[in-house]
C-alpha cells in the first residue's frame, strides 16, 4: 500500500478535527473547570467510533480526569499488538498578551495551525486517527490506545498500569508525546532524563534586624543561602555535586545557534556548562532554582534578613536510581556550612527517567517506517523531561518495546506562547506510524515463523 496518497487524503478532515479538539481548553489542573477536559474527552470517543473502533472503556481513578482505554483486535492470531498513547489534556496559556492571537482559538501560521495543546499532545492523539482512518479501522496489527487526561498535571495514572498489566499487555508501545529534533528530521527519542525536587531553608534570627545597626555580625540568611546555592555549579556552570551521572552524548543534537534561538538567549550571553550540548541537557545532570523565597526588591527594607529558602529541581541521567541521585543532592547541601550555619533540607518529590531498549524487530520497523514518513534518515536524541507513566507502562508490560516519536519538533513552542504544529510533520507522523504498524507486523509473523 502507498501510504502517501491515501494521507494526503485525509489531511483535510484531520486538520478539521485538530481545529475541534485544540479549540476545547482540556486544562487539567487544579482551579481550572473540569467541564471542558470531559468534552475533550468526549469528542475524542466520538472520533474514535467514527474510524470503526468498537471497545471503548472509560477509566476513573481517584482525583484523576478519565482515560481512555481502547481496543482493536488483531487481524489473526500471530499479529502483534501495539499500544498508541496519547494525552488530550493541555497546560494553561499563561499570560495571554504573549500570544498572537487567543490560545484556544487555532489560528493559521506559515504551514500549520497556532494553539495551546495543538502540538503537545493533541497532534498526535489526531496522528492516531488519521493511521485508523487510513487502515479503514483494521489495521495489521491490534491495537491498544490509551489517551489519560491529566498527564501535565499528574495523577493516579502514572502508576495504576502495573496494578492492571492485562489492560495494557502488548508486543511493542508508540509513545507519541514526543517529536522531531527539527521540522522534516525524523528523530526517535531514546532517553528521558528523570527529575527530583528538594528544598533548602536557612533561618538564622527571630526577626528581621535593621542592617545599619546589626549588619555585618548579624548573619544574613539570605547570603547563606546564596553561598550554599553557588556551590552546586563550578566555575564553568557544570554540576559540582558529586556522584551525578554524566557521559558522553553520541546521538544527535542542536547546533549552538539553533539552541541559543530556542533557549531564547539574550544577545551575547553564555551558554551554561561545558561539554557538548547532549551531555549538558541529556546524558548529565542539570540543577535548577526553580523558586525562592525572600524579599523582594520592591518591598525589601534596610534590615538583615532572617529567613531564606529555596526550591531546586533536578534532572539527572536516565539510569541513575532516582533516590540515590536526590539523595546526592541532599548530601551535598547538609554537608555545608556557608558562613558556619547549618542548613535545613529537605527531599521532594522524584521520579525515575527512562531509556528503551533499542535494536529490536519493533525498533528496525520504526527506522523504516521514519524514513518512509519523512524521507530522511532517523536522528537519535533523549529528552531533557520527563513523562512518568512510560515506567508505569514498561512495568505493566515488561517485554514490550518501546518507540518514542510523533507530530511535535523542538521548534513548536510546547508549553510556551504561540504554541504550533506543521501539516508537515502531522502528515509525515500519520505515514510514519503506519508504516511501522505495517513494517512490524511483518517482522512480527517472520519472527514467529522462523
Amino acid at each position: 500500500m502507498e501510504l502517501g496518497p491515501k494521507a494526503d487524503a485525509l489531511m483535510g478532515g484531520l486538520r478539521s478535527d485538530l481545529e475541534r479538539l485544540a479549540a476545547i481548553p482540556s486544562i487539567a489542573f487544579p482551579g481550572f473547570p473540569a467541564e471542558p477536559v470531559q468534552q475533550a474527552h468526549d469528542l475524542l470517543v466520538e472520533l474514535l467510533r467514527q474510524a470503526g473502533v468498537e471497545k471503548i472503556e472509560r477509566l476513573d481513578l481517584p482525583d484523576t480526569s478519565p482515560v481512555i482505554v481502547a481496543d482493536v483486535p488483531p487481524p489473526t492470531p500471530d499479529a502483534p499488538t501495539v499500544l498508541l498513547y496519547g494525552h488530550y489534556d493541555v497546560q494553561p496559556a499563561g499570560d495571554e498578551s504573549l500570544w498572537s492571537s487567543p490560545p484556544f482559538e487555532p489560528t493559521p501560521v506559515e504551514g500549520g495551525l497556532r494553539g495551546r495543546g495543538i502540538a503537545d499532545d493533541k497532534s498526535n492523539i489526531i496522528v492516531h486517527l488519521g493511521v485508523l482512518r487510513l487502515y479503514e479501522g483494521r489495521p495489521p496489527v491490534g491495537l491498544k490506545i490509551v489517551l489519560e487526561g491529566q498527564e501535565e498535571f499528574g495523577s493516579a495514572f502514572d502508576e495504576y498500569p502495573p496494578s492492571d498489566p492485562g489492560r495494557f499487555a502488548c508486543d511493542a508501545m508508540v509513545i507519541a508525546d514526543m517529536g522531531n529534533i527539527r521540522p522534516g528530521s525524523p528523530t526517535l527519542t531514546t532517553g528521558l532524563r528523570g527529575a527530583s525536587e528538594v528544598v533548602v531553608e536557612v533561618r538564622t534570627l527571630d526577626e528581621p534586624r535593621h542592617s545599619g545597626e546589626f549588619g555585618g555580625a548579624a548573619p544574613d540568611a539570605l547570603l547563606v543561602l546564596i553561598k550554599a546555592l553557588a556551590t552546586l555549579h563550578d566555575a564553568h556552570g557544570d554540576v559540582a555535586v558529586t556522584g551525578l551521572r554524566r557521559e558522553e552524548w553520541s546521538g544527535a543534537g542542536y547546533t549552538v545557534e539553533e539552541f541559543r534561538t530556542l533557549a531564547g538567549v539574550l544577545g551575547d550571553t553564555p551558554l551554561t556548562g561545558s561539554g557538548s550540548l547532549g551531555e549538558r541537557l541529556w546524558s548529565g545532570p542539570a540543577i535548577t532554582v526553580v523558586g525562592i523565597d525572600a524579599p523582594s526588591v520592591d518591598q525589601g527594607a534596610s534590615a538583615v534578613v532572617p529567613y531564606a529558602r529555596a526550591k531546586l529541581n533536578l534532572r539527572f541521567h536516565p539510569q541513575h536510581d532516582p533516590k540515590e541521585a536526590q539523595q546526592r543532592l541532599v548530601t551535598h547541601l547538609a554537608a555545608l556550612r556557608p558562613l558556619g550555619v547549618a542548613l535545613t533540607v529537605t527531599p521532594g518529590d522524584t521520579g525515575p527517567g527512562f531509556e528503551p531498549a533499542t535494536g529490536g524487530p519493533a525498533y528496525r520497523a520504526a527506522l523504516t517506517a521514519l524514513r518512509e514518513g519523512w524521507g530522511d534518515e532517523p536522528a537519535f536524541v533523549a529528552s531533557g523531561g520527563s513523562i512518568p507513566l512510560v515506567n508505569g507502562l514498561s512495568r505493566a508490560a515488561p517485554g514490550a518495546e518501546v518507540l518514542l516519536f510523533g507530530a511535535q519538533d523542538s521548534m513548536c513552542n510546547l508549553h510556551a506562547p504561540n504554541e504550533r504544529v506543521l501539516f508537515s510533520e502531522l502528515r509525515s507522523a500519520v505515514i510514519a506510524e503506519a508504516a511501522f504498524l505495517r513494517e512490524y507486523a511483518a517482522a512480527f509473523r517472520s519472527g514467529r515463523a522462523a
